[in-house]
């Protein structure tokens, strides 16, 4: 059956859903297709549901902080009840997704997707045309090609694991890795973290990743670097991972971290002309594809900019305004916060140290370690640092990096006075409450 429709969104996550009803209810007539869970990977298996599960490593880490000092003893992590919480959020979200994009009017398919042409998609038995489409399709956990891959798990596999066993592994240094070590870690696990290379999260200032490493290694998480694994292989009920020279560790699970790929191999960009990389769908700075009736946003884009849910949602919000004609300008994105929920946690925004280095007549460097300032002292924090980035011609604050149990608190401040340009004599004019993280910012920017 052939049906035609103003726009089509491929990919029902949040922002296919948001571009969707902000659409219908402006009266054009749109489908939603989507081939797994509606709501997508935030909510469902990423963001959301791990965010629960750092909530005991937060509980734990604090209470350990304490010990001696008015705590006895730091509270167990028992994993199903913790994972049973976690589904009381994750459960409902798929079929509230779909719910809420029929109210708004919203045709929605669930199957997978494939071009025809230009202007038209298949869909199960049916032939979808439309004037445009959006493509908000996300990504998924990328697996490396070695010998023994069947028994790679991936980041959906761990945050649906039924009991956390005495040893789990993750090869691949990135955020995944770090903040699941955390939160394996403060279950109880015996932790290892491998990475083929020297540079784990090498996006973020590797003087606090370092620190980091280390915090979670005197926490028990061991760290290998420079191993390359070339082999798993299933021994009983146990794995064994090795590489091509002498190293061998024995594992209860073994997880694949070593990032995300787009979702686009069974699209059939090509039968539309859709242009694409290894990165994702190219767009140009409307977020149009080299198709000019198709849009992509999201993770399935191939962009400098961070693949985060706020950024997606972001990009939906433009092309809801671009297409209703509400905007004829280009996409501007602001300075993206971005953040490791480990334990302690890392963020960073704006100009980061690295970039700060390389341009030393332009750009001021000052490194604060606030780990005896009140804020942080009154929790027994083991470590806090800050680096702040200001430029010289101007004095303005344009980048900051922090370690601290208050990091993803203290990144979105820093974020707001980068992308509104308050200056450190505005910012005194502004009375915090007192004492908190806010009422720091005059001092860290003294």
């Amino acid at each position: 059956m052939k049906k035609k429709y103003d726009i089509i969104i491929v990919g029902g996550g949040v922002a296919g859903k948001s571009a969707a009803s902000e659409l219908a209810a402006s009266g054009k007539k749109v489908a939603a297709v989507e081939n797994d869970l509606w709501g997508g990977t935030c909510p469902n298996r990423g963001c959301d549901p791990k965010k629960v599960l750092v909530a005991a490593v937060e509980a734990r880490s604090n209470a350990n902080q304490l010990i001696g000092k008015g705590i006895e003893s730091a509270p167990d992590v028992n994993w199903p009840d913790l994972m049973a919480f976690k589904k009381t959020f994750t459960d409902p979200v798929s079929e509230q997704t779909k719910k809420s994009l029929i109210e708004a009017g919203v045709d929605t398919y669930s199957a997978t997707v494939e071009f025809i042409n230009e202007n038209s998609i298949r869909v199960n038995d049916d032939i979808l045309e439309a004037d445009q489409f959006i493509i908000s399709t996300g990504a998924h956990p990328s697996i490396l090609d070695i010998e023994g891959k069947e028994h790679f798990l991936t980041s959906d596999d761990f945050l649906s694991l039924p009991e956390m066993p005495e040893t789990v592994t993750f090869i691949g240094g990135g955020y995944i890795a770090f903040e699941f070590a955390a939160i394996a870690n403060a279950a109880g696990a015996k932790v290892h973290v491998i990475q083929h290379n020297k540079k784990p999260l090498k996006a973020y200032d590797q003087e606090f990743i370092k620190e980091l490493m280390k915090q979670l290694e005197d926490k028990g998480v061991t760290f290998h670097l420079d191993i390359n694994i070339t082999n798993i292989q299933k021994s009983s009920n146990q794995f064994i991972l090795t590489d091509e020279d002498n190293f061998n560790l024995t594992t209860d699970l073994v997880f694949g971290t070593t990032g995300r790929i787009p979702n686009i191999e069974n699209l059939k960009l090509e039968n539309a002309k859709i242009e694409y990389d290894k990165k994702g769908i190219k767009t140009n700075k409307f977020l149009q594809t080299s198709n000019s009736a198709v849009y992509a946003m999201g993770d399935v884009l191939s962009k400098s900019q961070p693949k985060l849910t706020p950024v997606a949602s972001l990009e939906a919000s433009y092309l809801v305004s671009l297409l209703r004609g509400k905007t004829e300008e280009s996409l501007i994105y602001p300075e993206i916060p971005t953040i490791v929920f480990s334990s302690p946690k890392v963020a960073q925004v704006g100009v980061t140290p690295s970039q700060a280095d390389k341009d030393k007549d332009k750009y001021d460097i000052a490194t604060i370690d606030a780990t005896d300032w009140f804020s942080y002292a009154r929790l027994n924090e083991p470590v806090s640092l800050v680096k702040i980035i200001t430029e010289k011609k101007s004095g303005n604050l344009v980048g900051a990096t922090c370690m601290n149990n208050e990091a993803d608190v203290l990144i979105n401040l820093f974020s707001i006075l980068i992308n509104k340009k308050i200056t450190a004599n505005e910012l005194s004019d502004i009375v915090f409450a007192y004492p908190t993280i806010a009422s720091d910012l005059s001092s860290l920017l003294a």
